[in-house]
């Protein structure tokens, strides 16, 4: 973050009144909502969970900054759009930063919280993983009946010769090829993988252990698995059916696909030629390629529009008819890439810019703790509201950034927030929905 000056910036007058400005205004603050994010994490207790599982070598009689407090500083960093540890240098001294580590003191630096993410390990990953999968479950009032389990990989350039860069033909650049698991817009994982194998790598294993955990929540549940065709591969599909795990996921085309479903093809060229208008016809057959044990059933898309034909395939077994199945099943798959956009775009979770692999995993997962705040935020906080649908980029400006006077004593600290915010109701909402905690 640049060192502005603290003297005068120079502006054009307004009519005959000059204006002033300095950066002097003492404990003012452009990040009141931080107080929403402290009562969402007081009533999950999310990030408490994970820092008692993060490793912590320092000795306890030289800590100033708990482990907590800095995974805090960090997630609520990225919920307020400050990606760079840099950005900290300045925003230790914030204080309503100060207050939602619920502290009177300077946070932490950025040395500090970068010799935070370099402890990172596999084993403070996979405790991660678990605890926001246990808040998954958590999350449901009842034992649900459906899951869908929605898997998909993503490009993650790198910025320089880091561990695990590998140049991926298909993006066209050196990436990291990272695993997101959605259930509906809830997040279950966010896994970083080299770009040196295909979509599919470790996602048969990734599948068994939610499956396991899930099951032995909710032992009656039905699930499906739901991917593009990334994701087809021959013992990921046996394992479901072993295992009573539904599929539905996409199928490469190829040309006995093409000849089996020849047929619709033809009808629906023929009904484009005699109407001028894109067609869809669907249809389904039972198909083996050569490593199946056995025919599955496989729907077929058969589009017909302006540019000619467009066919697309999903291997199933749902039993549903095919045109429900794709346009209502499997098209939906598509919403799981705006929660990863949610993730990359909006919280930085591509800022893998270390030089070792677990503190960028440890990257990935900081995104995706903010996701999770900012998820529930949503679901809960903003329900039956103008904001219930918004995105966390919308969130953070309309709620969260908000102009703020703090005043501090020995007794209480108070926010002045702006008179003029025009969002006040819904944040006495949703705070209210989260309890005084």
């Amino acid at each position: 973050m640049p060192v502005c000056p603290v003297g005068e910036v120079p502006f054009a007058k307004v009519g005959r009144r000059e204006i002033e400005v300095r950066f002097d205004g003492g404990a003012v603050s452009s990040d009141g909502g931080l107080l929403l994010l402290r009562q969402v994490e007081k009533r999950l207790g999310l990030l408490k969970a994970v820092a008692e599982v993060l490793p912590d070598p320092r000795s306890p009689w030289l800590v100033r900054h708990k482990t907590e407090q800095l995974l805090r500083q960090r997630v609520f960093g990225l919920c307020q759009g400050y990606e760079d540890l840099n950005d900290h240098d300045r925003l230790r001294d914030d204080p309503a930063v100060q207050t939602a580590l619920e502290r009177a003191t300077p946070a932490a630096s950025s040395p500090t919280l970068c010799r935070f993410e370099s402890r990172a390990d596999r084993q403070a990953a996979l405790a991660t993983h678990r605890i926001v999968l246990d808040q998954f479950i958590a999350s449901f009032k009842v034992p649900p009946t459906e899951l869908i389990f929605d898997f998909d990989a993503t490009d993650d350039i790198v910025h320089g010769h880091q561990e695990g860069r590998h140049f991926s033909a298909y993006y066209d650049n050196y990436c990291f090829l990272p695993l997101y698991v959605f259930c509906g817009e809830q997040l279950l994982v966010a896994y970083l993988r080299p770009a040196k194998k295909d979509a599919a790598l470790h996602a048969a294993a990734i599948l068994k252990l939610l499956v396991s955990r899930v099951r032995q929540a909710w032992p009656g549940v039905r699930i499906l698995f739901r991917a593009d065709s990334g994701f087809c591969r021959r013992l990921l599909m046996g394992w479901c059916e072993r295992h009573g795990v539904d599929y539905l996921i996409g199928l490469a085309k190829n040309s006995r696909l093409h000849k089996l479903s020849e047929s619709w093809y033809q009808s629906a060229a023929t009904a484009f030629e005699a109407t001028g208008q894109a067609q869809r016809h669907f249809g389904e057959f039972a198909y083996r390629a050569d490593k199946w044990p056995a025919p599955r059933r496989v729907i077929v898309k058969a589009e017909h529009n302006e540019q000619g034909a467009n066919p697309r395939f999903v291997v199933t077994t749902l039993s549903n008819a095919p045109q429900q199945l794709y346009e209502r099943g499997y098209c939906a798959r598509g919403d799981m890439e705006n929660r990863i956009k949610e993730c990359q775009l909006g919280l930085f979770a591509d800022r893998t810019s270390c030089h070792l692999w677990w503190p960028n995993q440890f990257r990935l997962l900081l995104a995706s703790l903010a996701y999770v705040l900012l998820e529930r935020l949503r679901s809960i906080g903003l329900a039956g509201t103008e904001l219930a649908r918004a995105q966390v980029g919308t969130i953070r400006t309309r709620l969260l950034k908000i102009g703020a006077v703090i005043v501090r004593n020995t007794r209480r600290v108070r926010f002045f927030l702006s008179s003029a915010y025009p969002y006040q109701e819904i944040f006495h909402l949703a705070a209210a929905r989260f309890g005084s905690g």
